[in-house]
């Protein structure tokens, strides 16, 4: 049955509090005992921790074949396109769609919030941020917008075909923006994803180095889609549930794709975000992922310091920030840059797993994808060493 497109129905978050309600009934992954890593998370344990990063979600639901939806990542609270952070992408393996990632390597620059959404969609997503981003003040002038927009496909759930993201989804996304506690799960752009066969989502995560190492914070949020053999800790939760790629009862590569967002208040510039990033793949691959050849695993990372960022144009012309003004940058030095690394690589990994933990099952009539199975998953951590007892 093919669903009328006046039919899709905007889904405010009150309108969907009963999916909501269960998810913030499920655990993160610290409530289970595992705690990638050696560093301590921020307050919120959130992309959030990063002062200013704000996130917004919305869906978009109609009838039982389209549920899908957007997560909308601002990096700071003032207007993006003038006043720029620095920023770099990397590619894992490149079987997706990254809008804008290629002026983000050129000028190793972000002037637009970062959007997350379906993959039918991004360009969608793309015109509709470009118009909301015309409508901001000071904009009057401005003849070019690089909208920066990932995605993964949601086709198993959703009628992507009907690219059925609107406008209103796009701009409620964006301005609704706000810092504190993200949701995660079967929210947003993650409402019909999938992990290792296994409900996916949006998750989040960070950690806040010591005093010692900078005392800087690095946050991640990811739209996990993919596949492979799942661990979770070292341990192998996908082969003790008897579900991961090249199963004896499939040939499934675990194909699939993942967005990371990695945001830190560190002062890097662009070459220095794009190592950063990279460890976002270390993370990406504690989980069991395969990388396969059908798979987009993308990360986009950026800093919100002030010493970092672009100086704003003085005047209209429509110039780009900072086009006239001789840069003068401090930014942190290759040796001091390690435990950052080390902090991109234990964010990446523990949001993921958020992801799929808080995750509720989805069904449309295209098929159901099963919420991870908590008390099975507690029980095989017990085993391995790891939870209360």
């Amino acid at each position: 049955m093919r669903v009328p497109f006046a039919a899709l129905t905007l889904v405010a978050a009150l309108q969907i509090a009963t999916p909501l309600i269960a998810q913030n009934a499920r655990p993160r992954a610290r409530d289970l005992g595992v705690a990638p890593g050696v560093f301590a998370p921020g307050p919120l344990n959130a992309i959030t921790d990063v002062a200013g990063v704000r996130v917004g979600q919305s869906m978009v639901i109609a009838g039982d074949s389209v549920r899908t939806g957007v997560t909308a990542i601002l990096p700071h609270e003032g207007n993006p396109f003038l006043d720029r952070v620095p920023a770099a992408a990397v590619i894992g393996n490149a079987f997706g769609k990254l809008v804008g990632s290629t002026q983000v390597e050129e000028l190793g620059e972000l002037e637009t919030p970062i959007l997350l959404t379906c993959t039918l969609c991004v360009w969608k997503a793309a015109d509709a941020m470009v118009g909301w981003m015309l409508r901001q003040p000071g904009m009057a002038e401005v003849r070019s917008i690089n909208p920066v927009v990932g995605e993964t496909n949601d086709g198993f759930l959703n009628a992507i075909r009907l690219r059925p993201l609107t406008v209103e989804a796009v701009e409620q996304a964006l301005d609704n923006a706000r810092g504190g506690a993200v949701e995660e799960g079967s929210v947003g752009a993650g409402a019909s994803t999938a992990a290792f066969s296994w409900k996916g989502g949006i998750g989040t995560s960070s950690r806040k180095l010591p005093t010692s190492l900078g005392g800087w914070t690095l946050g991640a949020l990811v739209q996990s889609n993919y596949g492979g053999v799942f661990q979770m800790a070292g341990v192998p939760i996908g082969k003790e549930l008897g579900k991961y790629a090249y199963a004896r009862e499939t040939a499934n590569p675990g194909d699939g794709s993942i967005i990371m967002v990695l945001a830190t208040d560190a002062p890097l510039s662009d070459r220095n975000l794009r190592r950063v990033a990279e460890r976002a793949l270390a993370g990406l691959a504690r989980t069991g992922s395969t990388m396969s050849n059908g798979s987009g695993d993308f990360v986009l990372a950026f800093s919100t310091h002030p010493a970092v960022r672009r100086v704003p144009a003085v005047g209209g012309g429509g110039r780009r920030a900072g086009d006239t003004v001789t840069a003068r940058r401090r930014e942190l030095g290759n040796d001091d840059i390690s435990p950052l690394f080390q902090a991109a690589i234990e964010a990446t990994e523990e949001a993921i797993y958020n992801s799929m933990l808080k995750a509720t099952t989805v069904t449309t009539r295209f098929g159901t994808l099963e919420a991870l199975p908590i008390d099975s998953v507690r029980e095989i951590l017990r085993r391995h060493g790891i939870g209360r007892r």
